[in-house]
């Protein structure tokens, strides 16, 4: 497991400067005007900031570029990083400086002149942030991160409002773990023991095994695990820090361990990303990390179905017809189109059993979705216009792209089968849309509902604002922000 950079508010300090080690951070306007640090920066460097502000180069910077001066005179720092930033910059900017500045710390300590900047707490997130780094299975042991220490005038009020969102980008950072793990680590019977260790935060979890599933008739889930040896499980993590009478919001996520695609076994070409295909879960573990580490006010509980897809003698054929939980019949076309079946049996027993005011699934459901919207948005259907205009509003205020996506009955006819109730697969047109369609049959007429298809966002090929390539975490700051906004 990895863990957070560690972050350290002092009280401003403009002689730490002169003797602090690793990278010192320097704030300055694109206008140019010197704040008190930046002046005495400028003196310690016998004037080589104000010549910088003079350059053509300096002409041309933009906001939360940064600019480095390596082993500047008079200081013992290996490097003086000038960090270009509004007086007032937006939520935005000021966590993508803190991204920018955590690429350049490189594990190193570094000490942040913030003065008396704005939002000083946004741009800490932004480094806890893009300083994830999964190295948990290289033999040559990495350096312990070095502390970043931003000093700044209001120190204690500036920790106070940085440690909400601490919490936050440590269940980021559970996401991306549990994201980034080989599925040899990460079986689903790991998986379970590390959701279970959080009740040392206060939440309830449960883990149920085979035998429990197959009682409560969930046998579209127990399907898809029966050609593994790992047993299958869900496991329900429930957070209740609101008023005890108030039903909760429910976020469900599919845990596939590793998806071979069963007997419709995929291609060999980039199967090995397939460790990804539990996304789903990891971030309703790492959402339910956030609100328990912040001490959320609301009820919120999580529930993610474990299973491991793989082709045996005791596999599920394509062509064989399981009963689900809520009593509908289900063709199995394609093995593949493994993850609908675990959410289906799971979304049921999460409304029979918790009547929630609303439900949120997360999936890595589709290839469709990534041909339809890049790696830019997750997927998102719903019922209700007014819970899916919320999600997306914390969506955009995270910078966590989302899109909204058509759901109607003209695509349910491509659900239709000859022998059963319905298909688990319509085809090549919609995919995305079609899946979408065959879980609503599973959700209650009363139930405010939205589908996450996170099959692009969840984890990437290259680095983003946020994150190193790999596991994004994806989703964890929007639900959280979707939780404060409107269930607080």
């Amino acid at each position: 497991m990895s863990s957070l950079v560690p972050i350290e508010f002092q009280a401003f300090d403009m002689d730490a400067m002169a003797l602090a080690e690793g990278r010192v951070v320097i704030i300055l306007t694109s206008e140019g005007k010197m704040s008190p640090a930046v002046r005495r920066a400028n003196r310690l460097t016998r004037g080589a900031v104000a010549r910088l502000v003079e350059s053509e180069r300096f002409a041309k910077v933009k906001s939360g570029n940064v600019i480095s001066l390596a082993w500047p005179a008079g200081m013992a720092a290996e490097a003086l990083d000038i960090l270009i930033l509004p007086r007032r910059p937006d939520h935005d900017e000021a966590r993508k400086a803190g991204a920018a500045l955590a690429k350049l710390a490189g594990g190193k300590p570094m000490l942040v002149m913030a003065g008396n900047q704005v939002r000083s707490d946004e741009l800490a997130l932004g480094i806890a942030l893009r300083s994830y780094d999964f190295v948990a299975h290289k033999t040559k042991e990495s350096d312990a991160a070095g502390t970043i220490t931003i000093s700044h005038q209001k120190a204690d009020e500036v920790a106070a409002d940085f440690a909400p969102k601490y919490a936050v980008a440590d269940g980021v950072r559970m996401t991306r773990d549990l994201t980034n793990e080989p599925a040899n680590v990460l079986t689903t019977t790991e998986f379970a023991d590390r959701l279970a260790e959080m009740q040392e935060l206060g939440l309830e979890v449960e883990v149920l095994e085979e035998g429990k599933l197959a009682e409560l008739g969930m046998r579209t889930l127990l399907s898809v695990g029966q050609g593994s040896v790992s047993p299958s499980k869900v496991v329900v993590m429930q957070w209740n820090g609101g008023d005890k009478d108030d039903a909760p919001l429910a976020l469900v996520g599919k845990g596939v361990v590793f998806d071979t695609g069963g007997i419709s076994l995929k291609p060999a070409g980039g199967m090995e990303d397939m460790t990804m295909d539990m996304g789903g879960a990891g971030v309703v573990a790492g959402t339910m990390r956030a609100l328990a580490k912040r001490k959320a006010k609301a009820n919120v509980v999580g529930l993610v179905g474990l299973v491991e897809n793989m082709p045996s003698g005791n596999a599920t054929r394509p062509g064989d017809v399981v009963t689900s939980m809520k009593g509908d019949t289900v063709e199995i076309i394609n093995t593949d189109a493994e993850g609908r079946l675990v959410l289906c049996d799971v979304m049921w027993y999460t409304q029979e059993r918790f009547k929630p005011v609303g439900m949120i699934d997360l999936a890595t459901l589709t290839g469709a979705v990534i041909i339809g919207l890049g790696h830019e948005n997750a997927g998102v259907f719903s019922n209700n216009d007014t819970f899916c205009d919320a999600f997306l509003k914390s969506a955009k205020a995270e910078d966590e792209g989302a899109w909204r996506l058509p759901l109607g009955e003209a695509y349910d006819k491509q659900l239709k089968s000859r022998i059963a109730d319905m298909k688990n697969v319509g085809g090549r047109p919609a995919g995305s849309i079609t899946a979408a369609q065959f879980l609503q049959r599973f959700v209650k007429e009363e139930t405010p509902w939205i589908h996450l298809d996170i099959a692009g966002v969840a984890s990437v090929s290259s680095e983003t604002s946020y994150a190193p390539k790999g596991a994004t975490g994806w989703g964890v700051r929007a639900l959280n922000r979707l939780v404060q906004d409107n269930f607080e």
